[in-house]
């Protein structure tokens, strides 16, 4: 058993999973200790994240081009977040951190997507 199965981490799912995730609605899931984690761009977690981030237009340029840090990709789910109660930020980037970047890109995929296209 690996690392992240002994953690109950799962791969990251961009498509309609446990936790209810619409890909249509830009929205992505992943597994977090046995809990499904919603990530769901709204206008206003976006604006906390660009907030936090910057421009949404860089982020996108930083991830296209390989630029993008853990802590920003972490800071835009983290902002995304919707669902269940009690999960920090902390577990959030420790989850990411276990699954890894290949698995987490897919949701980083759904969500920049999101940004760039809306609904």
């Amino acid at each position: 058993m690996s690392g992240a199965e002994a953690l109950g981490l799962r791969q990251a799912q961009p498509e309609r999973a446990g936790g209810g995730a619409n890909p249509v609605r830009g929205e992505a899931s992943l597994v977090v200790a046995g809990a499904a984690v919603k990530l769901r761009p709204t206008f206003s977690a976006l604006v906390a994240a660009e907030e936090e981030l910057g421009p949404l237009f860089a982020l996108v340029e930083r991830a296209a081009s390989g630029g993008l840090a853990l802590r920003e990709l972490v800071a835009l789910m983290w902002h995304c977040v919707d669902g269940p109660e009690g999960l920090s930020r902390e577990t959030l980037g420790d989850a990411v951190v276990e699954l890894g970047l290949a698995a987490v890109t897919p949701v980083l995929k759904v969500l920049l997507r999101q940004i760039l296209q809306g609904r």
